[in-house]
């Protein structure tokens, strides 16, 4: 199932702000607002990205806030909030933990924000890592993979066209409950976030894309060919969207350090590194742009949409 334009590869980015790791916020993203997030989102929907992306943590324990921090927006009320500023760019949870919530709860929320957006909605999934999450909220952290693969199937239920969705699970039952408003679109679709064995499995087996996690690009060709290999093994004939996340890029000559890994250069250059991600069978690329404040950022969003992504095809 491709919900994004074929044919081409597509860009999104995942939004600053709303999360503040240490691996990759900007030192400006901490005296930032919502404001700089709705000037961002504008700013990438004119440049034709094709998703804003915002992540999912509920609480962060003591030991992790240092690299992790503990600014994590939620992204049901965060995309929703940019829903309602935007028009046409998706709307993606990269991703949520599913795990950590009923499934009718989580139903609840990305079907009505799915239609009150209009049906732009993307759900990403991912099983989670932060062992105390799991445990305040009294979720077996063990099991969280068998946990994810219900909650998919479960949602799967929970998100279609049925006014009282039914699914009979080991973990989840129910039926005779209604749920109004359905989502705009028939199908919402489920991108599964990972890069194990476990995750990539999941997504070849459940998802409607994948959402590969931190794998360099020389590892990609051998984990797509193997999610192609358990879809064809499984019968599943279905089209799956399958995304990568880029090096840091800069579009242009930086008059700053932006790191030995940051991609940076003429958007021709910058263009040819990209489409090498299309030939190895990726349909959307998730990207980053190296910035100093919100409006270099912005500047950044203009010039790649501008310069870049027409180059992408």
């Amino acid at each position: 199932m491709h919900v994004l334009p074929e044919g081409r590869l597509a860009y999104g980015m995942q939004l600053p702000i709303q999360s503040q790791s240490t691996i990759y916020a900007e030192a400006w993203e901490a005296g930032a607002g919502p404001a700089d997030l709705v000037a961002i989102a504008r700013a990438a929907e004119r440049a034709g990205f094709a998703y804003l992306a915002s992540c999912d943590h509920v609480a962060i324990p003591r030991r992790l806030a240092t690299a992790m921090s503990t600014v994590w927006y939620d992204p049901v009320a965060t995309l929703a909030h940019l829903a309602g500023v935007t028009e046409r760019v998706r709307l993606l949870s990269h991703v949520a933990i599913v795990g950590l919530r009923h499934p009718l709860v989580s139903a609840k929320q990305y079907a009505t924000l799915d239609h009150l957006s209009g049906g732009r909605l993307i759900l990403g999934v991912g099983a989670g890592h932060v062992q105390e999450e799991f445990e305040v909220l009294g979720v077996d952290f063990g099991r969280r993979g068998t946990i994810l693969d219900e909650s998919v199937d479960a949602l799967r239920a929970a998100l279609g066209p049925d006014e009282y969705p039914v699914h009979h699970g080991k973990l989840y039952d129910f039926e005779g409950l209604g749920q109004l408003p359905r989502p705009a679109q028939e199908r919402v679709p489920i991108w599964v976030g990972g890069s194990s064995p476990a995750a990539v499995r999941r997504a070849a087996l459940r998802g409607d894309g994948w959402l590969p996690q931190g794998d360099p690009r020389d590892r990609l060709p051998e984990q797509i060919a193997e999610l192609h290999r358990i879809r064809q093994g499984a019968g599943i004939e279905d089209p799956v969207t399958i995304g990568a996340i880029t090096e840091p890029l800069y579009v242009g000559t930086p008059g700053w350090d932006v790191g030995r890994r940051t991609l940076h250069g003429a958007p021709e250059a910058l263009a040819d590194s990209l489409r090498a991600y299309g030939a190895m069978g990726v349909h959307q690329i998730q990207v980053r742009f190296r910035s100093r404040s919100r409006s270099e950022l912005t500047d950044q969003i203009a010039a790649f949409g501008a310069e870049v992504a027409p180059q992408l095809d």
